[in-house]
């Protein structure tokens, strides 16, 4: 094994018998340990709904980036999406479900626990 993942393995060895820092194996909190998926929960939980394109601006993916990972997130009951037609003009609408924000909340807690525990080392 080379160096840095020796150095690694012990990093994440030490973190292991930290008192509550077990990773949470939820789906939830798998699927929100992507750094886009995260990023599109975030933006919708400081918003009441996003369409397609100010989700996309803000979390800065591509159309087909954001289609794959607001897919996943909506499969999982985490995000709401409706589409629609604004005159001609198809728009896609997404919102935080009601699970989604616990889901965030957990996952935000649980981060933070972490960034205590380092912290204190």
């Amino acid at each position: 094994m080379g160096e840095r993942k020796l150095e690694r393995a012990r990093e994440r060895s030490k973190l292991q018998h930290v008192p509550g820092l077990a990773a949470d194996d939820s789906d939830a909190d798998k699927l929100l340990h992507e750094r886009m998926r995260l990023a599109i929960v975030s933006a919708l939980a400081v918003n009441d709904a996003l369409s397609f394109v100010e989700l996309k601006e803000l979390v800065g993916a591509t159309d087909g980036n954001l289609s794959v990972h607001s897919r996943k997130l909506e499969a999982a009951g985490l995000v709401g999406c409706t589409k629609g037609f604004d005159g001609r003009v198809p728009r896609t609408e997404f919102r935080l479900t009601a699970s989604g924000r616990r889901a965030l909340e957990r996952h935000l807690e649980h981060m933070e626990r972490l960034i205590r525990a380092v912290r204190k080392r």
